[in-house]
């Protein structure tokens, strides 16, 4: 069988976290992603902590899998005609330079498409191409901050906290991947390619739909909750017995299985929470009382109840645990690659499981340069000697 993405050729200008991580789902599904480093140094990532005993970055690898590294100096104009030359034969061009930076290099969206019409160029800026922020430079945090996602997140009587990954890098970088995807099957109905303008920003705007929702219905700006959901009662982190912690997330139809469970008969038919309307206004009369039951009760003993009664109920897991999970282990969620110098290193696979089709299995991510020579021979047809003068003017 075949990859769905066999065929697909990917221009990769991206570096750090959101664009790669793109990439990185496209190549392990099949597609030939070349990344495009500067000489010397390369992506920035590349020297992230955690570093490895051969140098390399674990952060790197964890979004660089199955690519082929190239190195070219996008400041001079040798290394600016084989980039044009370069995107000239793919099919998908991906950068996150700030605005006008590639224009500047000559490659831009209008440069580009003038000799290959059907390139779909996805631009990933913190901001996008238009507005009073475009010139800005980004990081997930501050997506964060400036979107309400810090608002919302932490206890209610404390103070605004970060998410425990970088949602933010995260999720935009699946709309990159989701705006690649979204050109090849425009293309393949008009013949046509096309530019797409990614704001990281407008990204996780969109992530608040909910929240935005409670503002255009009740005029409510959200505000924290900690792990308590706003509008369902009794959906929270609960601390047992044994100091471990559980979340439970219970609907209308959970309410009597929850109480019998939990020996709260008493309070199955109280009309303060007969609904979870009733429960969400008089949510602080209920949860001391749900609080001091689970309190009571040891966290497997507490799981082994509420999930026999039906009620949804999941263990609140250290990262460790989660990845050591029997669920992670039979769904094979980590798997290896062998680093031509850091050995066997293991990673979390691309989440598809397909059928018609060949599932991803993690890539390799690629040492520096390693491919500058085999591409630019076999795509451009440049001879040894013309390899070697780019080398030795510093343009790979």
């Amino acid at each position: 069988m075949t990859k769905p993405l066999d065929g697909v050729t990917v221009l990769d200008f991206s570096r750090v976290l959101a664009a790669p991580l793109a990439t990185q789902t496209l190549a392990e599904l099949g597609a030939e992603v070349i990344k495009v480093e500067r000489p010397g140094r390369g992506d920035e990532s590349r020297s992230f902590e955690p570093v490895l005993p051969a140098g390399e970055s674990a952060y790197f690898f964890a979004f660089n899998r199955g690519k082929k590294s190239i190195t070219l100096d996008l400041k001079s104009l040798a290394g600016q005609r084989i980039a044009r030359d370069l995107a000239a034969t793919a099919d998908i061009v991906v950068e996150n330079f700030l605005p006008g930076t590639m224009d500047s290099f000559g490659l831009g969206y209008e440069h580009l498409s003038q000799d290959n019409p059907g390139l779909i160029y996805v631009a990933t800026t913190g901001f996008g191409q238009t507005g009073p922020s475009r010139n800005d430079r980004g990081y997930d945090t501050i997506f964060q901050a400036l979107s309400g996602i810090m608002s919302m997140t932490g206890p209610a009587d404390g103070a605004p906290a970060k998410a425990g990954i970088p949602v933010s890098d995260l999720t935009s970088g699946l709309w990159v991947a989701i705006a690649a995807l979204t050109g090849l099957a425009g293309r393949a109905h008009s013949g046509a390619g096309c530019y797409v303008d990614v704001s990281m920003l407008d990204a996780q705007l969109t992530l608040s739909a909910l929240a935005a929702a409670r503002i255009f219905a009740l005029d409510d700006d959200p505000h924290r909750n900690g792990t308590e959901h706003p509008g369902r009662v009794p959906s929270a982190a609960f601390v047992c017995a044994d100091e471990q912690w559980l979340h439970i997330s219970a609907s209308d139809q959970h309410w009597k299985p929850l109480c019998a469970a939990l020996e709260l008969t008493d309070l199955e038919d109280d009309p303060r929470f007969a609904s979870n309307a009733k429960r969400v206004e008089n949510r602080t009369d209920l949860m001391p009382l749900l609080r001091r039951a689970i309190g009571d009760l040891k966290r497997d003993d507490a799981l082994t109840r509420l999930g026999a009664a039906g009620v949804p109920v999941g263990a609140v897991r250290s990262v460790r645990e989660a990845l050591e999970s029997e669920h992670a282990r039979v769904r094979e969620i980590i798997q290896t690659f062998d680093h031509p110098t850091e050995g066997t290193f293991p990673a979390l696979r691309t989440p598809l499981i397909l059928t018609g089709y060949d599932s991803p299995t993690v890539g390799v991510p690629p040492v520096l340069g390693a491919d500058t020579e085999s591409v630019l021979a076999e795509r451009l047809s440049l001879s040894q000697t013309e390899l070697a003068d780019l080398r030795a003017t510093g343009v790979i």
